[in-house]
């Protein structure tokens, strides 16, 4: 279970939100909404422990993730607005130093078998500033299916550059998490996931 306790986020002397409250349980997956600047990047940042609230606690498995620090980030997986993606490493490489990275290394067959998931079997050997934009986020969107046994996935505007194959793929992921028992939750501003998908949603700012 992934419990947020009455968060509140500041930037300079302004609240972004406040009092904010939900319990995630096992197989649910939450959409961040709202208007740009509302606090939706600042909010998935808090929930990786990449940054500190104002106020209030994230609670992973009762406990609080301040206290559980590298055992929380070994069952986390973070992708940000920004695919971070090396021009001189190939998609193969960057694959492979994020899982190692990020605590869950992978071998060279679960790097490339990511990388065919994702539709890019073919460009896994150019470096990555020969990439498209939809490209570079589909390397790291490969993340989730190089450590797809990571129990929660934060992921921020997933879809951004994406096209329809691409978004599909990605739906079909996060669908496959959530039957696994996993939690995602991620910030979009568009109703992105299928009709049989059951999204909690919170509004920022709303």
């Amino acid at each position: 279970m992934l419990e947020v306790v009455d968060l509140r986020c500041e930037r300079g002397e302004r609240a972004l939100f406040d009092g904010l409250e939900f319990k995630l349980p096992a197989g649910a997956l939450l959409r961040v909404a709202g208007a740009n600047g509302s606090g939706k990047t600042s909010l998935l940042r808090i929930l990786c422990g990449l940054a500190l609230p104002a106020r209030g606690d994230v609670r992973w498995q009762g406990e609080s993730i301040r206290a559980l620090r590298e055992e929380y980030h070994r069952q986390l997986v973070y992708i940000g607005h920004a695919p971070a993606v090396k021009d001189e490493l190939t998609g193969r490489e960057n694959l492979a130093v994020s899982c190692a990275l990020g605590g869950t290394p992978a071998d060279a067959a679960v790097v490339g078998a990511a990388l065919e998931r994702v539709g890019l079997d073919g460009y896994a050997d150019l470096p990555a500033r020969h990439l498209s934009q939809g490209q570079r986020r589909r390397v790291a969107l490969a993340r989730l299916a190089a450590c797809e046994a990571t129990a929660l996935w934060i992921l921020d505007e997933p879809f951004t550059a994406l096209d329809t194959t691409a978004i599909g793929c990605v739906q079909e992921m996060i669908a496959e998490h959530l039957e696994r028992g996993g939690i995602v939750v991620f910030t979009s501003h568009q109703e992105v996931m299928g009709a049989s998908i059951t999204a909690y949603t919170i509004e920022l700012g709303g």
